[in-house]
């Protein structure tokens, strides 16, 4: 959530996702209210004019009363109802969905590569699908990516050798067992990391391996030896 004040009495709000949207709708905005984190404090009961922008770019313009301070921001009460609000807000989400695919795979190489690095969920939804592994290595690199997004990164079949690397390189995404499990798993993962990870994951994992679901028999046969070990 993007919040601007644009005015002493107006702000815009701007949900970067349908599931944040959503989420907020489901605490707060089917009830009334609204949770609006800013550093700026109207006083009590200032009544604000606030502009709700949906991941789609769809608006909903409301009248609002600041009803309590928060410690990130301030508690609104809004006027409007809450499931012709919600509709209002993802109007268009498929139409729109689409335009943003289309855009994205009309990108040129560069600039999908620059986007990557800064993309907000809805974008990255699509370009962790990119058949690029160097925006897929972007990616990594946006400080808003989440797990389960470098689990896919992890799981795809345009991994190569560098964009592996920016995933091992990075304690945060290594601290992951469904990461590390995702990379030991994916053919295109380079054998020497594979057999890295290996001695990380739980014994339930490397019995799997052992089994046969190992990418090579290097890796088999290293599953096997530490079973063999104990």
């Amino acid at each position: 959530m993007q919040v601007t004040r644009t005015s002493p009495d107006a702000f815009t709000v701007a949900f970067e996702s349908e599931e944040e949207l959503r989420e907020e709708h489901r605490a707060n905005l089917s009830v009334g209210g609204l949770r609006l984190p800013t550093a700026d404090r109207p006083p009590l009961h200032a009544l604000l004019d606030v502009t709700l922008r949906g991941p789609t770019g769809a608006e909903a313009k409301v009248r609002a009363t600041v009803v309590a301070p928060l410690p990130d921001g301030i508690a609104l009460s809004i006027e409007a109802e809450s499931g012709d609000l919600l509709e209002r807000l993802l109007a268009g989400a498929a139409e729109k969905g689409q335009t943003l695919a289309d855009r994205l795979r009309g990108l040129p190489r560069v600039q999908k590569i620059i986007l990557a690095t800064k993309a907000d969920r809805t974008e990255r939804a699509f370009l962790v699908q990119d058949n690029d592994p160097q925006v897929l290595s972007s990616l990594l690199k946006n400080p808003r990516i989440t797990i389960d997004e470098v689990v896919r990164v992890a799981k795809s079949s345009f991994l190569n050798y560098q964009t592996a690397e920016v995933i091992i390189g990075t304690a945060q995404f290594m601290a992951s067992l469904d990461v590390r499990v995702a990379l030991v798993h994916n053919p295109k993962t380079p054998p020497p990391f594979a057999l890295r990870i290996l001695p990380t994951l739980p014994e339930s994992e490397l019995r799997t391996i052992a089994r046969g679901a190992a990418t090579s028999m290097a890796l088999k046969q290293a599953a096997l030896k530490r079973l063999q070990r104990g």
